[in-house]
């Protein structure tokens, strides 16, 4: 029998959609809340553990009271222990609860968040213990989550029956979110955590800008300007690679989210989930305009959750612009990008090849995946 540990933060994510690049300090939550927002990690983590299902003959599940695990398995109709009374909240609950289970021999831990939560399971087991994230915040640069929620789950699965047997050592990254928040970019190196060895199921450490890159991201922006479609309104994403078309337009831009541009104008910046599906509503045509996180190769799902699954529904596959250098690209020559919505049936309408424009009217065909 594997003894798996499963905990949830009831609160990862609840910034992203609300364009607030985080969850972390205080106050984000609430002003989450007031922006429309919900909690979505207990939903992504029952994607994962609805997988658990099929090993429950081979697996004790430990997990903490109410949202940060026990509705969870609930949900997935898995059988749970408590190993003692575990308050629901912060970062002191996960790592209470990540040592309990430590504790009690936990030959895995699955743990929903983002770099926040990973840096809290690093202080509490370090490592000690084989670890496994399943993505639901809203920066996820670290290196010991699973592409999406289902991957941890198929991986958790392989895992419990002995079909992956190795470990490695992955990065615990984190930011700063007040200097994100306001467009700067701080990332450092925490620590590192053991996670099973499979690299097909498990994401890439987020990395910068590379050099040589600028003639490519010229090309594309010259050529997206110059192709740029009258009456139409644009979802332009975070990013250096579209702050350098908004550049081209004179247009200002928030380098760390999400802009709308109708006719050379920027008609609202900074946006949410709420204010992107309120506004397009009024528009017959929108396009999407997003670059492709280097090192992780994601499209949808980490940095730009305000263009949500419903609003990828809504604009339509046919509608969405992806821009990169060529030097970024050259990092996927033969692998894949990735999209992560936290809607299974928008991740399958994203998958399948998907055109990448590289430089004026250049452009690569790679495979999305899911």
């Amino acid at each position: 029998m594997k003894k798996i540990g499963l905990i949830v933060n009831p609160i990862a994510g609840i910034g992203g959609k609300a364009g607030l690049k985080g969850s972390d300090g205080e106050g984000t939550y609430l002003k989450a809340l007031a922006l429309g927002a919900v909690r979505e990690s207990g939903r992504k983590a029952l994607i994962a553990a609805r997988m658990l299902k099929d090993v429950a003959d081979e697996t004790e599940i430990y997990t903490c009271p109410g949202e940060m695990g026990a509705d969870i398995c609930e949900a997935a109709g898995i059988d749970y222990r408590l190993p003692e009374v575990l308050y629901q909240g912060g970062a002191e609950d996960t790592i209470r609860a990540a040592r309990v289970f430590a504790a009690e021999g936990a030959d895995l831990i699955l743990f929903a968040g983002g770099d926040g939560t990973a840096r809290d399971i690093m202080d509490a087991v370090g490592m000690d213990t084989l670890v496994l994230g399943i993505p639901a915040g809203c920066k996820i640069h670290s290196g010991v989550y699973a592409l999406n929620p289902r991957r941890a789950g198929e991986l958790a699965v392989r895992y419990i029956r002995g079909q992956v047997r190795k470990i490695r050592e992955a990065e615990v990254m984190d930011i700063d979110e007040e200097l994100f928040r306001k467009g700067q970019v701080s990332a450092r190196l925490y620590g590192y955590l053991n996670i099973p060895d499979d690299t097909r199921m498990v994401q890439n450490v987020k990395s910068g800008g590379t050099y040589g890159g600028e003639d490519s991201v010229e090309g594309l922006s010259d050529y997206i300007v110059d192709t740029w479609e009258p009456e139409t309104l644009y979802i332009v994403g975070g990013g250096s690679t579209t702050a350098a078309v908004m550049k081209k337009k004179n247009l200002p831009n928030t380098l760390l989210g999400v802009d709308l541009v109708y006719e050379d104008q920027v008609i609202k910046s900074d946006c949410t989930e709420k204010e992107i599906l309120h506004i397009i509503r009024e528009y017959k045509r929108v396009n999407i305009l997003v670059t492709v996180i280097g090192g992780q190769g994601y499209v949808f799902g980490r940095g730009n959750q305000q263009i949500s699954a419903e609003v990828i529904r809504q604009v339509g596959r046919e509608h969405i612009i992806v821009a990169a250098s060529r030097d970024k690209m050259l990092h996927f020559v033969g692998k894949s990008l990735y999209a992560d919505t936290g809607d299974e049936e928008v991740n399958q309408y994203l998958a399948g090849c998907m055109r990448v424009i590289v430089g004026y009217g250049e452009y690569v065909v790679i495979r999305v995946e899911v």
